[in-house]
């Protein structure tokens, strides 16, 4: 029989190695895959073999069954017991056969334990377990269900080698409702309509099929992927190859327009990479699927990828943001096809390695598709704001981070290795050239297809192939948190003109570390421009300007949109930016010195209403819809967070309401494009305070008027009755009751529900629900429960959610332990983006103090979202030492718009 083995037998299991006739070595058996159990695993087992035949009932109250089949080869010297990673076994297995045996397997923690004299050693094993599959990983919803396996959750719902290391061909067999449809890592081979058997439950006669889908070729158990339901599907070729999207959308018109624009981004994608990596698509079949309620933006399941299906299900009123965003997003997922899917890291600390390429070759893919986009700018606006949204805080981590256990892998996911890292990509293309990095690239494509490869691998394909040392580059850049300070002085000459850019880098850490990285030093002096592109190791040095009698309007170090780090230029520079940024001439300046300004309003060296006061005007003179997204980005945090509520009230709301109601209302920027126009109102809806403008935001909601070229869908209404409610209009119930009944999509009615007791004006009401958050089961829709945390602790809320604070920090372990691996960052994130107060800070900081022994990355993840509420209440109480501009110099004319009005 099988036998459940409690933590205190633990060390017994490892000494005895289950009744092996030697003791054998032993077996690091504990909760998660701990590192030292993997390697073990990794040397001694191959070829592993997978295939589940499930049952998979409609009811969500009915378990999923089957039986799940696990070849490999065994190579031991040690006759040690093999391990499989299942949680909670004793509960879910309910027999067991080793090479055609009936064997007493052993359960330990969330594993099972074959013991070694049933296997062979050095030949194939087969394993058969009778299952009942856990709910936890596959997502189970009304009328569907979906698998979401990384980092280590296969095995949550799944008996497997949850290693990345382990990679596996995998076999699915699923018997579904006749009704359904499923995709899966396969192409389907079979699908049998099944006669009712004997004595079965009713199905109230709807019956059942059994869909086979083709082995796949070999993959990590986080991709093992299927989804299954009520599903539409959309088939398409292109280029010769089938491409599925299987999707539960029902209005039909938004899917006529999206799909054709879906499709053509795919195939584009496939075939750039094909020509980009030289190796052609590296999977059977290419196929994905659109969830509602989807974890995060997408996921690359080879076969089956899975998306958010607002991501490409795009309104009509889509901003241009959110059409790059797709594309984008598209590319990403496609590119993890070569990088992640083919050649797979090796332990999850080089998680980052996958992350980095997608996000990387994603950027240049999209290049085509959108030639009118400034993509240099993109570039920075992509990475860099959102990087150092983390690496200016005291929880900053390393882009390549040490990880015992992969139950600990989800703490890993953040903003650093998805926008630092590729700028750190960037920067190694441009120090080794591109033909070289792609050279190096193929090679080592080439080299691990199929298996796995660390981030020194690919560092010793290319460093023969460059004269500088890339290990010493890499060690600052990826194995280390933070950026560098670097400070601008101008040295002059006796008569006031400029010698020579003298630059210093300092380690805010005080760790003494440099940041070598090429700067293009940006000198511009009245009409002239004066570019130096310098290769800099990290010490003091001088920039010489040979041309005599220049005095520079200002001096930017990071003038191409690559350098990366805190860029304190001189006062001067800071002045004459703060005032003529819109007048800038390079698109790609303007955002770099857009992002420089706003690190120096949170260094506190800039007062927020002087950057307000250029973000408003670039309402009217910015060109690029990319760089306005961002400064308005921007100037929402700064009215919500930086400015004190009776300020933001009695002053900002109004001017800042004027700036944006008449190029929504009005169309008075010339031929406003509609995505710009999208980004205006969104702006618009969200600062909205005053009276007036609040009721028009009703008047908008109710359909008595209308934003010109922005045409409103239901998706749209809900977000005007969530602010309304928000803002706890006149009969905001009443607007909540008509919105829902509005919404026919099931799906999004379902979160309507869910989110809908956050927006209640009644406190009490709004904390049953946060209360009712504490049970795993509320947040199984984490985009949901994200949502109604945004409500809840909204601005406006603020001073009535602080109660809210602490509790929400009590959950994070378990949320952790629980949840996929965004949630942690984002409930965070969601909990502490409203506050800006004293009071806040000393909850959060108390709580740490508190708990020495604290998680150290969770520390890092509250750490960060602590950040900008700290930062808020420094310069909502006057902190800082804020740099007094004159506001108009003579030399300097006002800027114009450079768009036709």
């Amino acid at each position: 029989m099988n036998r459940s083995v409690p933590a205190t037998r633990l060390a017994l299991l490892l000494l005895t190695g289950l009744g092996a006739c030697d003791a054998p070595a032993p077996l690091p058996v504990e909760e998660g895959v701990p590192e030292a159990l993997a390697r073990i695993r990794a040397e001694t087992l191959s070829d592993v073999r997978y295939t589940f035949a499930l049952q998979v009932p409609e009811p969500r109250s009915e378990a999923v069954t089957g039986t799940a089949s696990i070849r490999f080869n065994r190579s031991d010297s040690g006759n040690r017991a093999v391990v499989l990673d299942f949680m909670l076994p004793a509960e879910r297995v309910r027999g067991a056969r080793v090479n055609g045996a009936e064997v007493a397997v052993e359960f330990v923690a969330d594993h099972v334990v074959v013991p070694a004299e049933a296997l062979v050693d050095g030949g194939e094993n087969h394993v058969e377990l009778d299952i009942i599959a856990g709910d936890e990983a596959l997502n189970r919803n009304d009328g569907f269900l979906y698998t979401l396996f990384v980092p280590d959750r296969a095995h949550f719902s799944l008996p497997v080698f949850d290693q990345p290391d382990l990679k596996a061909r995998v076999t699915w067999d699923l018997t579904v409702p006749a009704s359904w449809v499923a995709i899966a890592n396969g192409p389907l081979q079979d699908s049998i309509l099944l006669e009712p058997q004997a004595g079965a439950p009713s199905d109230g006669g709807a019956g059942k099929k059994r869909l086979t889908f083709a082995e796949s070729r070999p993959i990590p158990t986080y991709l093992l992927a299927f989804a299954a339901g009520a599903f539409q599907v959309e088939v398409a070729e292109r280029d010769g190859r089938r491409l599925e999207m299987f999707h539960r959308e029902t209005d039909q018109e938004k899917v006529a327009r999206n799909r054709e624009a879906i499709f053509d981004l795919h195939a584009s994608a496939l075939a750039w990479l094909e020509e980009y990596t030289g190796i052609d698509y590296p999977f059977q079949k290419f196929g994905f699927v659109l969830i509602p309620p989807f974890q995060y933006g997408g996921m690359e399941h080879p076969g089956a990828v899975t998306y958010r299906a607002s991501s490409l299900f795009l309104e009509e009123s889509a901003t241009q943001g959110q059409i790059l965003g797709r594309a984008s997003l598209i590319a990403h997922e496609t590119a993890h096809m070569w990088f992640g899917d083919l050649v797979t890291m090796k332990w999850f600390d080089d998680v980052w390695t996958k992350e980095v390429f997608a996000n990387f070759m994603a950027a240049k893919i999209v290049h085509p598709s959108f030639p009118e986009v400034n993509h240099d700018l993109r570039f920075l606006l992509a990475h860099h704001p959102t990087a150092y949204g983390v690496d200016r805080t005291r929880g900053a981590n390393a882009i390549r981070q040490p990880l015992e256990n992969l139950n600990q892998a989800g703490t890993l996911y953040g903003a650093i290795i998805y926008q630092k890292a590729p700028m750190v990509m960037k920067q190694l293309e441009r120090l080794v050239g591109e033909e070289t990095f792609r050279d190096g690239l193929r090679e080592y494509l080439s080299t691990f297809s199929y298996g796995n490869a660390t981030w020194p691998d690919l560092i010793a394909i290319l460093d023969p192939l460059h004269e500088d040392d890339l290990t010493a580059w890499s060690q600052v850049w990826v194995e280390e948190p933070g950026r560098p300070t670097i400070l601008v002085d101008r040295v002059l000459e006796p008569g006031g003109a400029l010698s020579a850019v003298g630059l210093r880098q300092e380690d805010p850490w005080e760790r003494g570390r440099v940041w070598p990285q090429r700067l293009a030093v940006h000198i511009q002096a009245a009409d002239e421009v004066y570019i130096r592109d310098i290769n800099w190791g990290g010490g003091a040095t001088g920039v010489l300007l040979e041309e005599p009698g220049v005095v520079p309007d200002f001096i930017l170090p990071n003038g191409s949109g690559v350098e990366y780090g805190l860029f304190q230029i001189d006062d001067a520079s800071l002045g004459y930016l703060v005032t003529h940024v819109n007048s800038l001439t390079d698109p790609v300046i303007r955002g770099t010195a857009w992002v420089t300004l706003w690190d120096a309003v949170l260094e506190e060296r800039l007062e927020p209403t002087r950057f307000l006061d250029a973000a408003l005007a670039a309402v009217e003179l910015e060109e690029s819809e990319q760089l306005l997204s961002r400064i308005l980005g921007y100037a929402q945090t700064a009215y919500w967070r930086l400015l004190a509520p009776w300020e933001r009230a009695d002053t900002w709301a109004r001017r800042f309401e004027r700036a944006l109601a008449g190029p929504v209302f009005e169309r008075r920027i010339g031929e406003e494009a509609p995505t710009r126009a999208a980004t205006l109102y969104r702006s618009y809806v969200s600062i909205a305070l005053s009276p007036e403008e609040v009721a028009r935001v009703r008047a908008l909601w109710a359909g008595e008027t209308d934003v010109p070229g922005v045409p409103l869908s239901t998706r749209d209404r809900t977000s005007l009755a969530t602010a309304l409610a928000i803002r706890e209009v006149e009969g905001w119930q009443g607007i909540l009751d008509a919105q829902e009944g509005a919404i026919e999509n099931p799906d999004r009615l379902a979160r309507f529900r869910f989110v809908r007791p956050a927006l209640d004006a009644d406190p009490e009401v709004r904390t049953r629900f946060f209360e009712s958050l504490s049970d795993p089961a509320n947040r199984e829709r984490e985009p949901w429960v994200l949502s109604a945390l945004g409500a809840l602790h909204h601005p406006l809320r603020a001073g009535q959610s602080e109660i809210y604070v602490l509790p929400a920090l009590e959950l994070l372990e378990e949320i952790q332990r629980t949840g996929d691996i965004f949630f942690p960052t984002r409930w965070m994130g969601a909990t502490l983006g409203g506050h800006g107060s004293d009071e806040v800070v000393e909850i959060v900081n108390d709580y740490l103090e508190s708990r020495p022994d604290y998680p150290p990355r969770l520390r890092q993840k509250i750490l960060q979202a602590l950040d900008m509420v700290e930062r808020s209440a420094r310069i909502r109480s006057g902190a800082g030492d804020l740099i007094a501009f004159d506001p108009a110099p003579e030399r300097a004319p006002a800027p114009q718009p450079r768009r036709p009005s």
